[in-house]
């Protein structure tokens, strides 16, 4: 006769159709915060490209400092902040340039993720937020 073995659910492993299904549903949901999140974190890293710059080519004063800024802007499409939201302020160096902005990204219904983001060209960054 055959040796007729019976199989036991501790020696079953591996994942159930439903627990498949639950987690590609939970790698859907951060894939699309991933994508919606991605591209303000690509305009931050280019908004503090954009205040290094300006700091650099600014001259020898505060407006000078905001058009440099606004023209980096205009060619990095950096449209959550404008050269007149820099806070731009006076040191022993020369001026130091930091900001604050706020990104709002809807989500599902009434739901939204906020991103803050803050930058400065200081060494040390002791700048308050500017709460809009």
């Amino acid at each position: 006769m055959r040796n007729c073995q019976q199989y036991s659910p501790k020696k079953n492993r591996g994942m159930t159709l439903i627990g498949l299904i639950f987690v590609l549903g939970l790698l859907a949901m951060v894939v699309v915060v991933a994508s919606k999140v991605a591209p303000t974190v690509i305009e931050f890293v280019s908004v503090k490209k954009a205040i290094v710059s300006a700091k650099l080519a600014g001259g020898n004063s505060v407006k000078d400092i905001q058009v440099a800024f606004d023209k980096q802007a205009n060619v990095g499409y950096i449209e959550s902040i404008t050269g007149k939201d820099l806070v731009i302020e006076k040191s022993e160096t020369g001026y130091e340039i930091s900001f604050f902005y706020v990104k709002k990204i809807p989500l599902v219904g009434p739901a939204s993720l906020l991103l803050e983001y803050e930058g400065t060209t200081a060494k040390s960054p002791s700048t308050k937020k500017k709460q809009e």
